[in-house]
């Protein structure tokens, strides 16, 4: 098998240009490939980083959405006594109370205007989020008309900068703060205080409670004193898997649409690499020939010309996967199906992704070598020596 490699080795030296084209072709399709299912990827991983392990969100039976909750104040008291619901130091329940409603505000990059989502927390809100800290300004004051904005949020919407004014909900709010929370979604956000929140939209009643657990294990209790209580027509949650849901639908979307485009482009790429390999088989006839008149089999042939193919696809798919990185960590916007809320999220091509890329540049290879490489097998051994 070695001098069927060091053959295939040296034909793809000698045919240097029509290697490099297809290799190229390859990468492109590649490169495409990988940087749309990083949207995808970047997209989920925005969302779920904003569950805690520790944490569940509470909402009204049959809701599948914070939009679409609402619970009462009194039964906000009720979930601060379960004894699974964690108490800060001066016994304080770690329980926050929230409303999400979509405000408009023009984008900075063509000033037209965006779903921009505001949350309406309660004053434990960011001992509730761990991940959640301020890195400029300050916290909003509970009683003022003062919020908070997400990084990703202060970098895509216009506005939000420390010391501006913003007027939603029939008052005007002042910016004093711009926190970061590992990348999540929160950061697509802007914060203020529910108790004034409420009244400012015309609402009476929470959409939402997001609590810390004493343990992540107390979540299947919990559960259950809240199912068995009949004052309580709610649902509980673990955070996580509620944000993991909540990308389910765009995530999906984006693959579709990402495995579409790239299909076709792969078709061209396969032929691509089809064409390459007849031309080879077509130069190296007598070659061919020679080869099995030393003794090698014809699935030997077969092999060895499917191995060139996928070896020039690989080549292919490591450029493509070098191609893409560069849009690893960029920060992009989307629509969030889930909440019709626009999100700001990043690039993130994974290990998982480029591996993937690789094996889809291999099976690209061998799609297109492998008629060319029966075509050789199927020489006859006389006819191939007689070639000129």
């Amino acid at each position: 098998m070695g001098l069927i490699a060091g053959y295939n080795l040296r034909s793809m030296l000698v045919r240097k240009g029509t290697a490099a084209m297809t290799s190229l072709g390859i990468a492109m399709v590649v490169a495409v490939f990988v940087m749309t299912l990083s949207i995808a990827q970047g997209f989920r991983a925005t969302l779920v980083a904003s569950g805690s392990p520790d944490n569940v969100i509470v909402m009204r039976k049959g809701a599948t959405s914070e939009n679409v909750s609402a619970i009462a104040k009194p039964q906000l008291a009720l979930i601060e006594s379960f004894p699974q619901v964690l108490s800060d130091s001066s016994r304080r329940p770690l329980v926050s109370p929230e409303l999400v409603v979509i405000i408009s505000l023009p984008r900075i990059g063509d000033g037209q205007p965006a779903n921009v989502p505001l949350r309406a927390v309660g004053p434990r809100a960011f001992d509730v989020r761990e991940n959640l800290s301020i890195v400029e300004g300050r916290r909003f004051e509970p009683g003022t008309r003062e919020i908070n904005v997400g990084r990703l949020a202060v970098g895509r919407f216009a506005g939000l900068g420390i010391g501006s004014e913003v007027k939603f909900g029939s008052a005007v709010w002042t910016v004093v703060g711009v926190f970061e929370a590992d990348d999540a979604s929160f950061e697509s956000e802007v914060w203020g205080d529910i108790d004034l929140m409420l009244p400012a939209f015309q609402r009476n009643e929470y959409q939402s409670l997001t609590a810390k657990l004493t343990d992540a294990s107390a979540f299947e209790s919990l559960a259950a004193a809240i199912d068995a209580d009949p004052r309580l027509q709610l649902t509980v949650r673990r955070e996580r898997d509620y944000y993991a849901e909540q990308s389910q639908t765009m995530t999906t979307i984006i693959r579709v649409f990402g495995t579409f485009v790239t299909l076709i482009l792969s078709v061209g790429a396969m032929f691509g690499a089809m064409n390459t390999m007849y031309a080879a088989v077509a130069y190296r006839t007598r070659e061919v020939g020679t080869l099995r008149a030393l003794g090698f089999s014809r699935s030997r042939i077969v092999v060895a010309f499917l191995v060139e193919s996928v070896a020039l696809s690989l080549l292919g798919g490591i450029i493509g996967c070098v191609l893409a990185l560069p849009v690893h960590g960029l920060s992009t916007g989307t629509t969030n199906m889930a909440s019709f809320s626009e999100v700001a999220f990043k690039f993130r091509i994974t290990p998982a992704l480029m591996v993937a890329g690789l094996v889809f540049s291999a099976l690209m290879g061998a799609a297109g070598g492998l008629l060319p490489a029966l075509r050789a097998a199927r020489i006859p051994v006389a006819r191939a020596l007689r070639e000129i």
